[in-house]
């Protein structure tokens, strides 16, 4: 029984040591990004809706580094989620967070999207949002989860960017655009 005790022990201990640093990590990205906040708090006036859609949120990264998700309060996690596209701006409101306000003033663009750190789909089947925190350019990816609402959801994505003051912002970095460069 002893030649099965220390190999597991030396596992366990492994795994332990393992868990262990991914949670140091997690924390020191969460630190790092502690300056970024998601959002602003929902007018007091409330908001007008233009189209209400099911989606999955799927990430928040800086805009030049697709690939790093950043770890603000409220959208650190993928969960699904209900996306309201208001004349204010975007609602994303995940069940149990507060809900996420993206004012019209601070919404970049939007485009279709392949993919982004974890989740490949067909071509253009996520929404990405580019939007301003703080001084930091970031994009927001959500997935559509009634593919028949898709355009809807970019069609009143694309009303806010268009009247808004930063409407000749860049907009975010496409798979499509990735793949010539």
């Amino acid at each position: 029984m002893s030649d099965r005790l220390i190999p597991a022990i030396l596992v366990l201990g492994l795994l332990a040591l393992l868990l262990v640093g991914m949670w140091l990590a997690w924390r020191g990205r969460v630190r790092r990004h502690s300056g970024l906040t998601a959002g602003e708090s929902l007018p007091d006036a409330g908001i007008h809706p233009i189209l209400v859609a099911d989606v999955l949120y799927v990430a928040t990264t800086e805009a030049d580094r697709p690939l790093e998700r950043l770890a603000i309060r409220g959208l650190a996690f993928r969960a699904r989620a209900e996306l309201t596209v208001a004349t204010e701006g975007v609602v994303i409101s995940v069940p149990g967070q507060e809900p996420i306000f993206l004012p019209a003033h601070s919404i970049r663009s939007s485009l279709p999207a392949t993919w982004t750190i974890d989740r490949v789909v067909e071509s253009d089947g996520l929404v990405a949002i580019a939007w301003r925190s703080g001084e930091t350019d970031v994009d927001s990816y959500v997935r559509v989860i009634d593919s028949t609402q898709h355009a809807a959801v970019l069609d009143a994505l694309a009303s806010l960017t268009s009247t808004g003051p930063d409407s000749s912002a860049p907009a975010p970095t496409t798979s499509t655009e990735r793949k010539k460069s």
